[in-house]
């Protein structure tokens, strides 16, 4: 079983001040913990590339990305909403998130691993098709769908996000696109409020309430994600992995620890296994509370690899 891990340096150098929680720290932690516990020795570690703008543009209008270009700042930082922020080099580190999501897509789909993690930042779950919110800018996981989807053979795509807050902006994407199965566990009512109660047959909105505990959880896995999975039969998996629901996580309120999420990956490897020829492509969303996280996604990184 071979897992990719794939990241960029300059991942790291998207800042929107030292006192936003989508911080350069969430990458180091995460890198700190798995060189430590010796499971990095265990991946293929490979560096992601730039996407292009013809590849961000399977799943964002073209003016969405003018946009963006148009408010990048020589210095400091530029809001684009009251908590996403650009800096000079945000948009450097955003095109090598996207481009990360589609060389995994392309290891994956070409055998050279059964699945794999992308450690990038900025996050991209919140980003709409014309719109960036959320600290995201571009949608990562959505434009490697998009991608996979052009792909000889693949004709279905499962999206899963297990990130404390609802995936607006892959809902808003791919709402209309029946090949896509989008399922989201999310805090409810909470961030961000948009397509949360949306009723489509591709997509499984799954609200938990405020300090509900992780059977909760589990439930609305076992009984509205892995139906949904056995009728799609997709033909590769993407993860939205957001680590935010942890307990620990300053960001919201629910109780998730490094366990729950042990499992739900050992559910997704499951379908993936039975329907998907076992390929997996995850992609880190939230998560700020950063040992919280670094160890969370040891546990996804273990089940992912084998271990």
């Amino acid at each position: 079983m071979t897992t990719a891990y794939i990241t960029h340096e300059d991942c790291l150098l998207h800042n929107m001040g030292p006192d936003h929680p989508e911080s350069p720290v969430r990458l180091q932690a995460i890198r700190k913990v798995l060189e430590r516990t010796g499971l990095m020795d265990h991946m293929d570690q490979l560096t992601a590339v730039p996407a292009t703008a013809e590849q961000i543009q399977l799943a964002h209008a073209k003016l969405h990305q003018k946009k963006l270009e148009m408010k990048l700042p020589r210095e400091g930082v530029v809001y684009t909403d009251e908590d996403t922020a650009l800096c000079p080099h945000s948009l450097d580190a955003a095109h090598l998130a996207v481009g990360g999501v589609i060389l995994a897509t392309n290891r994956v789909l070409s055998g050279k691993a059964q699945n794999a993690f992308c450690a990038v930042r900025p996050p991209g779950h919140h980003a709409e098709y014309n719109l960036p919110m959320g600290f995201c800018f571009y949608n990562n996981v959505a434009i490697g769908a998009c991608h996979a989807l052009l792909q000889e053979g693949i004709e279905r795509v499962a999206v899963l996000d297990f990130d404390v807050h609802h995936c607006n902006g892959t809902v808003d994407i791919f709402k209309d696109r029946p090949e896509v199965l989008v399922c989201s566990t999310f805090q409810y009512p909470y961030y961000p409020e948009r397509y949360c109660e949306i009723e489509r047959p591709n997509i499984v909105n799954c609200p938990i309430a405020a300090h509900s505990d992780n059977l909760v959880f589990r439930k609305a896995i076992e009984e509205c994600w892995l139906p949904a999975l056995e009728a799609h039969k997709p033909d590769i998996i993407f993860i939205s992995a957001g680590f935010d629901a942890h307990k620990e996580d300053p960001m919201a309120d629910l109780n998730l620890d490094e366990e729950d999420y042990r499992w739900v990956t050992q559910q997704i490897m499951q379908m993936a296994e039975k329907h998907s020829q076992k390929r997996i492509v995850s992609v880190l969303e939230g998560g700020y509370n950063p040992v919280a996280l670094a160890f969370s996604v040891q546990a996804h990184l273990e089940v992912l690899a084998g271990f």
